[in-house]
């Protein structure tokens, strides 16, 4: 179990640090400026998260993160999700369900409770004051009127990713104790993408110094 939650955490890790076409501040853009944030209806709450779910690097992720676990699968896993092609499809259908299960758990709540799912980042130019706003921007986020409020948004979402499992996986992995697990590990993630989101005009910068190819697209 130790080695799946690791894989998972590397899963998330690498699909929120994924890149994604960057388009209007008001049509699904994942991180704004304070000063250039305004609220979002509902519709486009729903291509925000329509975008985040289905956008082409979660795929490439999902493959990526599935060769892993059936490289070092779960030791209680039973053959049918450890061999083979069909274990493969379920792996990576574990993969995007939880994946979908958590944009859609937060665009339910961010659209009922009138939250703001984009990361505003931070006004500070001090490092640690950005990473600490990063990550407690995963736990107290904004609503629509740009007020700080509990993210229950990211909760509910973290719960819904983490739950979603508990319909399909193999016995010993589909209980309230593994549901949990996974929960936290989604909620972790959104504080990894935070500090993604408030550091990649940095990373971008890096990029084009090292002439990192398509450094614009992250």
């Amino acid at each position: 179990m130790k080695s799946k939650l690791q894989l998972t955490f590397l899963g998330l890790l690498l699909m929120v640090s994924t890149a994604y076409p960057q388009t209007k501040p008001h049509q699904g853009v994942r991180a704004v400026n304070r000063e250039s944030q305004q609220p979002l209806s509902v519709g486009g709450k729903f291509r925000y998260f329509a975008t985040e779910s289905f956008r082409p690097g979660v795929l490439l992720v999902a493959g990526f993160y599935t060769g892993l676990t059936m490289a070092n699968p779960p030791k209680a896993y039973p053959p049918e999700w450890r061999q083979g092609a069909a274990a493969f499809g379920r792996n990576y259908g574990d993969f995007m369900a939880s994946w979908i299960a958590v944009q859609g758990g937060k665009f339910v709540a961010a659209s009922v409770l009138h939250e703001d799912p984009r990361y505003v980042r931070s006004d500070s130019h001090h490092l640690f004051a950005r990473v600490a706003h990063a990550v407690r921007f995963a736990i107290v986020d904004q609503s629509d009127t740009g007020h700080d409020r509990l993210a229950f948004s990211n909760v509910v979402g973290a719960f819904a990713g983490g739950f979603v499992g508990n319909a399909y996986l193999p016995d010993g992995f589909n209980d309230v104790a593994h549901g949990l697990q996974r929960s936290g590990l989604a909620l972790s993630g959104f504080a990894t993408s935070n500090l993604v989101d408030e550091f990649r005009p940095e990373i971008r910068k890096i990029g084009h110094k090292l002439h990192v190819p398509f450094i614009d697209k992250f």
